[in-house]
């Protein structure tokens, strides 16, 4: 479940070395794109941004500057995942855990999203991106919550690569979030407890209408899934890569691709 470092040699993978094929990261980059857009394509790849503080910190500079540089990554990886030809790109911006975080850099994550959804929003049209936000929006600092509704009206008919930004998103509370949805329509007769079925389940999380993810990549090194998308990542490839996430770039996500491509799903099956 490990990939290779950026710009490194093939290393170890499920147990055994990757296959010269899979790991790319000799070839140039403009290269490695040509032979990842020649294979099927993971329709839906999600990421958990790991590593801000860390990156400053082994920089001697505030983690502020951390948040500032991923910001950065954000936007590239969403321009290079636009131009590979993904349908869906989920990226875990802010959990509900996050709101424990010492109080003066919750409030300069909330400044700097408000800024960046709003700096970015030319861009998002001008490549055809369609934005989503998934978790629990009232709880957002209000130039927050204004930003984002603006931003995902603006693009709502954009038809190319959807990217959903998961702002105050935990994957139980959206279960829950679910669960009390479902137990609404129980109770307005519209539908019966015995006939509710994973898809009754699926429609009502905030993803509903998109497809699960076929890959997870989590930055970092870190191995856990830090309460994202709980449901949704069932059959989900996993990969773990040792780059902070301020370090990740257009390639470490065309090296992601090509690992996925080189798995073989099987879905419960043989």
């Amino acid at each position: 479940m490990t990939a290779p470092a950026s710009g490194g040699e093939a290393g170890p993978i499920a147990g055994g070395l990757v296959p010269p094929e899979a790991a790319a990261a000799v070839l140039p980059e403009a290269e490695l794109l040509v032979q990842v857009r020649a294979q099927p394509l993971p329709h839906h790849v999600a990421i958990i941004m790991d590593g801000n503080g860390r990156w400053a910190r082994s920089r001697s500079l505030p983690r502020v500057a951390g948040h500032r540089e991923g910001v950065k990554a954000a936007r590239a990886t969403v321009r290079a995942a636009a131009r590979v030809g993904i349908g869906y790109l989920t990226l875990y911006a802010f959990s509900s855990e996050n709101w424990a975080r010492p109080a003066a850099e919750v409030n300069f994550l909330m400044r700097l999203l408000e800024s960046s959804v709003d700096a970015e929003l030319p861009g998002l049209m001008e490549n055809n991106v369609r934005l989503r936000i998934l978790g629990e929006r009232d709880a957002l600092a209000p130039g927050v919550r204004a930003s984002v509704e603006r931003a995902t009206a603006a693009t709502a008919g954009n038809t190319g690569l959807t990217l959903q930004i998961a702002l105050n998103y935990g994957g139980r509370r959206e279960i829950v979030r679910a669960i009390r949805a479902l137990a609404g329509r129980v109770a307005r007769g519209e539908i019966l407890p015995s006939a509710i079925e994973e898809a009754d389940v699926a429609s009502a999380l905030d993803t509903a209408g998109g497809p699960d993810p076929d890959l997870l990549i989590r930055t970092s090194g870190e191995y856990r899934l830090s309460n994202f998308l709980l449901w949704q990542v069932a059959y989900t490839e996993l990969l773990v890569v040792p780059t902070l996430w301020p370090d990740f770039s257009a390639r470490d996500l065309y090296l992601a691709v090509a690992d996925f491509q080189h798995r073989s799903r099987r879905f419960g099956g043989i």
